[in-house]
């Protein structure tokens, strides 16, 4: 497998069409794609007259999936305009015959991302400009406590204060079973209910790991304690069970990070099954794809609050699409998250840092031209020598049984 894209100024070029005439009929010339650590995959795209934009393809635990299919976008894509972006998109999308699926739609999220980073930036305005402009002047903001066995988390949320959040997430629960006994749920209750004394708002994941059987419970212990959401309550496997749950219960439900186009979000939407769309810009086909899950969203009076655990690219991507969103209402950032290190944390491959400082419960509008971060590609070309395989934990249950991480 080419790890980073090594050849990259060749490729088929079927379907490639005629300049749109900007930049003296400037092509794609590049397109190379880094696996770093703690788990994300950077893209990064150049013209032939030398133009660059980066973009993330972070798909967790699959990036050598993703890279594979970056690989075949390579041969679709060197010698397109890089201004088409939308024909970019669809020749990714459509002319593979097979459409959709994390792998497909996280790569084409990384190119996107590239795409209109190099077009703003030959533009010298800040991305959000070329989406219509901002709608607001900050951006609210969430960090994560607590990971995914679930400790302390008080503590954790009054650290998060003293960085400038007002609101966090936090794991609901550790691996469930169908029918666990009371005694966990009263522990899910708990830990929410020290968080909420804390004065800090929270956002309760679930990351589907409580079954039908056990939802309406789980809702019913954490509804008194006024959660900001709770986040995939049940997996979105099964459009019908959300419908129902949210018929239930007056906890908001997000859910998005396992959807990657507007047709998977439909079924939710016209099942008034969420409150809250979390397409994750990095695995659901870029901004191009994730403006438009948010205007479907909109039309059904659903909130968008983007979902993003993983790189700094991403995140800047998700700051221009809530710029320019009028259903926006937060953005998770990872800064500081469990899955970092202290030496590979949210800002340590970028050399603006400032870009993600935290102040009163939100983030400044990024003003710098293209995606407003300058990633320190000297440093991302060192670690991808050595790349990352990062693998989520196989939880099992006490007689052997596999459980939801």
């Amino acid at each position: 497998m080419r790890r980073n894209g090594d050849g990259g100024g060749e490729g088929v070029t079927s379907g490639t069409p005629a300049s749109d005439g900007g930049e003296a009929g400037d092509r794609i010339g590049r397109i190379e794609w880094f696996p770093v650590r703690p788990r994300w995959l950077f893209v990064r795209v150049e013209t032939v007259q030398g133009a660059v934009g980066w973009g993330e393809a972070t798909l967790e635990g699959h990036a050598e999936a993703v890279a594979g299919a970056l690989d075949a976008a390579r041969d679709r894509l060197i010698g397109h305009d890089p201004a088409r972006i939308e024909d970019a998109w669809q020749l990714l999308h459509r002319l593979g015959f097979y459409r959709g699926g994390p792998v497909l739609l996280s790569a084409i999220a990384g190119i996107d991302q590239a795409l209109w980073d190099i077009k703003a930036r030959k533009l010298g305005v800040p991305l959000y400009q070329l989406l219509g402009g901002r709608v607001r002047d900050r951006i609210p903001v969430y960090a994560w406590i607590g990971g995914d066995r679930p400790a302390d988390v008080a503590e954790a949320a009054r650290q998060r204060r003293a960085q400038g959040f007002t609101a966090v997430k936090m794991n609901g629960t550790e691996a469930l079973g169908w029918l666990d006994g009371i005694g966990g749920i009263d522990s899910i209750a708990r830990r929410l209910s020290e968080v909420r004394e804390t004065g800090i708002d929270v956002g309760v994941d679930f990351h589907g790991r409580v079954h039908r059987p056990l939802a309406r419970t789980v809702l019913r212990a954490i509804e008194p304690l006024g959660p900001l959401f709770a986040e995939e309550i049940v997996l979105g496997d099964n459009p019908e069970v959300v419908a129902q749950l949210a018929g239930f219960t007056s906890v908001p439900l997000a859910l998005g990070e396992r959807l990657y186009s507007r047709w998977d979000f439909r079924p939710f939407f016209e099942r008034g099954a969420i409150d809250i769309a979390q397409p994750d810009l990095a695995h659901a086909g870029g901004i191009s794809e994730c403006r438009r899950i948010a205007a479907m969203a909109e039309a059904y009076d659903v909130a968008l609050a983007p979902h993003c655990p993983v790189g700094p690219i991403a995140l800047a991507a998700c700051l221009h699409l809530a710029a320019a969103t009028p259903n926006f209402v937060i953005q998770e950032m990872s800064l500081g998250i469990h899955y970092n290190g202290p030496s590979e944390d949210l800002t340590t491959l970028i050399r603006n840092p400032e870009l993600f400082r935290i102040a009163a419960g939100g983030v400044a509008v990024p003003e710098g031209a293209g995606l407003g971060i300058e990633v320190d590609e000297h440093a991302v070309r060192a670690m991808a020598r050595d790349p990352h395989r990062w693998r989520n934990p196989a939880w099992r249950g006490p007689d052997g049984e596999l459980r939801e991480w």
